[in-house]
């Protein structure tokens, strides 16, 4: 037996210990990803440079997402466990290509259904603006104010974070008010 049948063959043991069928954890696993596909993008974003990194990121969580699932007990929503696993992915990310980062003028190109394009030009560059501020928060800061700009709440983040929901309050104070300078820096 070859070692990727072993591989094959003990991923399948494993998931049908959890109690799923290959199929439930396909479908789920697919599920999550299309309903959170942008969410997790921006966050991706948000700890990366360039589009590039950001796909890259974006694997890892969705690789990491899929080892994760057969484990997965039911004790938070599947929310709140995706983005823990993207959280843990993100930070893992950033340490490993702490040294690599550049500065790059790529930015996520956001579709804008507004007619006017001056407007829609206006908004991309807010949200570039947003974004590299973002990316220059410490990341403390930065897990927090990306985690509350994708509408979770205190008590997800805090349970993503594993920190308690005062500081989840105390680390969003400050996040907005570095940004609010780092903004009017770039007016």
């Amino acid at each position: 037996m070859s070692t990727a049948a072993r591989h094959d063959l003990a991923d399948t043991h494993s998931i049908a210990a959890a109690g799923h069928s290959r199929k439930e954890l396909e479908r789920q696993f697919e599920r999550l990803l299309e309903e959170n596909g942008p969410a997790l993008s921006r966050l991706a974003a948000s700890y990366t440079r360039t589009t590039g990194d950001r796909d890259d990121l974006l694997q890892e969580i969705a690789t990491a997402l899929w080892l994760g699932l057969p484990q997965f007990r039911r004790e938070c929503s599947e929310r709140t466990f995706l983005f823990r696993i993207a959280h843990n992915r993100a930070i893992s990310h950033l340490s490993r290509n702490r040294g690599a980062a550049t500065v790059s003028d790529e930015a996520i190109q956001v579709s804008d259904s507004r007619p006017d394009p001056e407007a829609g030009l206006a908004q991309r560059q807010q949200q570039s603006h947003l974004l590299v501020a973002v990316q220059q928060l410490p990341v403390i800061y930065r897990e927090t104010i990306t985690l509350m700009l994708e509408g979770m709440s205190y008590s997800e983040i805090a349970e993503i974070l594993g920190i308690a929901e005062s500081n989840v309050g105390a680390r969003l104070n400050r996040a907005r008010q570095m940004l609010r300078e780092l903004l009017e820096v770039k007016k």
